[in-house]
């Protein structure tokens, strides 16, 4: 039985590939070695679906946000073994994941737009480059915890149009002190920012919420896509909610830019069940 993991720093999708070929599926908490110990992400793992599987697993391929580093990878596995104590496991970095599952054993650019933000050059086996991506404090342009950043920064000095600042503060019961709270003092201050993407998308349809997401997919334009060598001809491809449910207006911005977009997903994990059942 072979068990397949995209992970990202908000949710991960689990698939398992039975002998006969018959496909299972699961949906959980997300995890990040940044973010998270060892000790943490062992207790999240000891879900009522992973543990009824632990004996009959023998192959895991792990694909996990902050998985870039021999350090990282080693704590990631080290998790699971606490609950997959025979099999053997294979971590790697959630930028492969996006890679193998737009691009298959092709070569292209593969991006991802979800809480955080990458993107990577691919040769159709490996990555052959990518440019640093320094998390949501630092980066992250284009996704969530970036716009959700920028949000709450306009909301604060009430920098919005009065439609939607309106809106924002009945629907969402923002007030200052909470967000002050949850971005300084709390865990996980990039799902938190990122959460606003929700309702930055049910009013995409307003100018500044439009602009919101149009400019963000630009900047994340300039700081990866425009750094890998002949971008203009080469198919890029995107993975990721941000990307997926704002595909129209990463297109049309992608259009503007000369971007050729090609595979918009929103997760990985559907492509990386088809790499490896191949």
């Amino acid at each position: 039985m072979q068990l397949i993991a995209d992970s990202g720093s908000s949710k991960t999708d689990w698939r398992i590939v039975l002998p006969d070929g018959s496909i299972q599926q699961h949906r959980g908490v997300g995890f990040n070695p940044t973010y998270q110990s060892s000790e943490e992400m062992s207790k999240l793992l000891r879900d009522d679906f992973l543990l009824g599987i632990s004996s009959d697993v023998q192959t895991i391929h792990y694909y996990g946000a902050g998985c870039s580093s021999e350090g990282m990878k080693l704590q990631v596995e080290n998790s699971l073994r606490t609950v997959f104590a025979h099999a053997k496991i294979f971590i790697e970095h959630d930028l492969l994941a996006a890679a193998r599952a737009t691009c298959g054993r092709e070569p292209g650019i593969a991006c991802i737009l979800g809480t955080g933000s990458n993107s990577c050059d691919y040769d159709g086996i490996e990555i052959v480059h990518s440019t640093p991506a320094p998390g949501y404090v630092l980066g992250d342009e284009g996704g969530g915890a970036y716009i959700g950043r920028r949000f709450l920064q306009d909301f604060i000095h009430q920098e919005m149009s009065s439609d939607i600042y309106k809106r924002a503060k009945e629907e969402l019961n923002l007030d200052y002190n909470e967000i002050i709270d949850r971005v300084y003092k709390q865990p996980f201050a990039g799902r938190y920012m990122a959460s606003f993407c929700r309702f930055i998308s049910k009013y995409k349809s307003d100018p500044y919420c439009y602009l919101l997401y149009y400019n963000a997919f630009q900047e994340f334009f300039k700081k990866y896509i425009f750094k890998y060598p002949d971008w203009q001809i080469r198919q890029v491809n995107f993975v990721g909610s941000i990307a997926f449910y704002n595909s129209d207006i990463l297109r049309n911005a992608a259009a503007e830019a000369g971007i050729n977009v090609n595979l918009i997903l929103e997760s990985p994990i559907a492509g990386l069940t088809l790499y490896h059942k191949q």
